[in-house]
């Protein structure tokens, strides 16, 4: 049996300016203690006894936001939204490369993924965040929201790299959340691919070799395999393909 494969553990910061959100930020702590903190010098006491390290800062939060976004790949704002919108705004790059940015209202009721949700992680650590503080998450992206496949990061957790033009990652990542019928076809890879606890939706279609599919019958394929694709085949699903490869070494 090969082993799994290995995913870097996110480095996670929990930022507090607030009274509350500093004692908030503190009971999360207890349960992640490989959180940073970064927090106003006023409240740095609140932390005291934790085993996170704290960063105390003197000026402004929007002075502390391009080191954050520099050296962590999630940041749990105890913060107002509007507030972490406008400082996150000038530091904003792309989808692949901003980190997940998440908000918690100052009662610790709601927990809202702000940024990278889907593709930097934070809905996932939204939920997590959320369970931890007897809170509700508020997710609005549309695969995680509707249960269904998430093209884009299908098979991360597995090592599966996807392969297509971004026009095709976009196509079809709407056919599956608009409910259209989808071709999934796996011949390669672990078949521990689903992660929800709701059963697959009925419009995603299982098939063991591609050439078993009836491509007009089908809005997209989503196609996990070793196997070449040759461009007559790209071109033939012009849109409509999305390949997925696994490690090799997940089918030894």
């Amino acid at each position: 049996m090969s082993e799994p494969t290995h995913i870097a553990a996110p480095r996670l910061c929990l930022v507090a300016i607030t009274k509350h959100g500093a004692a908030l930020a503190a009971h999360l702590a207890g349960d992640l203690p490989e959180a940073d903190i970064c927090t106003s010098a006023k409240f740095a006491p609140q932390f005291a006894g934790v085993p996170n390290a704290v960063h105390a800062y003197d000026g402004a939060l929007r002075d502390e936001i391009a080191p954050l976004f520099a050296a962590y790949d999630q940041i749990v704002f105890f913060v107002s939204l509007g507030a972490v919108v406008r400082l996150i705004a000038p530091h904003l790059r792309s989808k692949d490369e901003d980190p997940g940015v998440i908000v918690v209202d100052d009662a610790g009721q709601y927990v809202i993924p702000v940024l990278s949700g889907h593709v930097g992680g934070a809905n996932a650590w939204s939920e997590r965040v959320a369970d931890l503080l007897g809170a509700a998450p508020v997710l609005t992206t549309a695969s995680d929201v509707g249960r269904t496949i998430p093209v884009d990061i299908l098979g991360r957790h597995l090592g599966w790299r996807v392969e297509a033009p971004k026009i095709n990652v976009t196509r079809v990542s709407a056919h599956v959340v608009n409910g259209e019928p989808i071709a999934f076809v796996q011949e390669a890879g672990s078949p521990d691919w689903w992660t929800r606890p709701t059963p697959l939706p009925d419009t995603i279609h299982r098939y063991a070799r591609f050439h078993d599919v009836p491509l007009e019958r089908y809005a997209a394929v989503l196609w996990v395999t070793h196997a070449d694709v040759p461009a007559g085949q790209w071109e033939a699903l012009h849109e409509r393909l999305v390949v997925y490869r696994p490690p090799l070494e997940a089918d030894a």
